[in-house]
């Protein structure tokens, strides 16, 4: 793509609170030819709070395919457009994936603008670890996709972050328990930035018995602990080294093969690997 082609840059917009959106942000949708938005009724009320006169444009799931083609033209054409979702960032459960494929495909540069997130806002007030989490956005409503789901999120030796509908809040987390994570910590976080934000603690078995009895309102993340890995059996690994040192393993090859396949500490591999027949 040559130098002239615009840009196309991915804007996080605030999940409530107006106030947490950067003058980065404000800058570059009053720079850009269009702000394609989500829903432009309600971004509408973003822009006229910042004074932002730039044209606003449709584009979301089901004008996706027919409006992309026409945006990359413009794009190569030299000019520039922000994308924005409803709240948050894009992308993350929303609507924007094809459009930011397409551009990097045709050669156009994608530039994000970071902000507002209510995965990483919920992730960090949770007290959960945060080095490592998997987020799986809304899990499937129903059927057989859905119960996939919740073993996935239940069988995490890390932390999980999943969005709730409120309603389905404490159905949520009676099916973790039923998985097997009743007893661990959860963190429930409600209407984040927002007036009645709310951040509340405790077991899984705990809060799903209160949210049967209270239902939160407004918009929910969940953050749940990662299960505690299994204690590696030392003598099914002391078995496994013993065989595969029959058949001509190294003494590396054996230790990395126990810390693979029976989660033993290097150390502990490596003893084993070197022990006498």
């Amino acid at each position: 793509m040559t130098s002239s082609a615009g840009r196309l840059y991915v804007v996080s917009t605030p999940i409530g609170n107006l106030g947490d959106f950067s003058a980065r942000a404000v800058e570059v949708l009053r720079s850009v030819e269009a702000v394609l938005a989500e829903d432009t009724r309600h971004s509408r009320h973003l822009l006229d709070h910042y004074e932002i006169k730039t044209p606003l444009a449709s584009y979301h799931e089901h004008n996706e395919a027919r409006a992309t083609p026409r945006i990359l033209d413009r794009l190569a054409g030299g000019e520039s457009f922000a994308f924005i979702s409803d709240a948050g960032t894009p992308l993350l459960s929303d609507p924007g994936a094809r459009l930011v494929r397409a551009a990097i495909d045709a050669g156009i540069d994608v530039v994000p603008v970071p902000g507002a997130s209510a995965l990483l806002a919920a992730l960090v007030a949770s007290g959960l670890g945060a080095d490592r989490f998997t987020f799986f956005g809304f899990l499937p409503r129903k059927g057989h996709e859905r119960a996939d789901a919740l073993e996935a999120v239940a069988s995490l030796t890390h932390t999980a972050v999943v969005y709730e509908a409120p309603g389905r809040v404490a159905d949520t987390l009676a099916e973790l328990e039923r998985h097997g994570a009743g007893e661990r910590e959860v963190a429930v976080a409600r209407e984040l930035t927002k007036q009645f934000e709310e951040t509340r603690r405790g077991t899984v078995a705990e809060l799903a018995r209160y949210y049967a009895d209270a239902p939160p309102r407004g918009e929910v993340v969940i953050v749940l602990a990662g299960r505690a890995p299994s204690s590696p059996d030392e003598g099914a690994a002391r078995e496994r080294a013993r065989v595969l040192r029959q058949g001509g393993a190294s003494a590396r090859d054996v230790a990395r093969a126990l810390v693979d396949e029976h989660g033993l500490a290097r150390n502990a591999a490596y003893r084993l690997a070197h022990e006498p027949e």
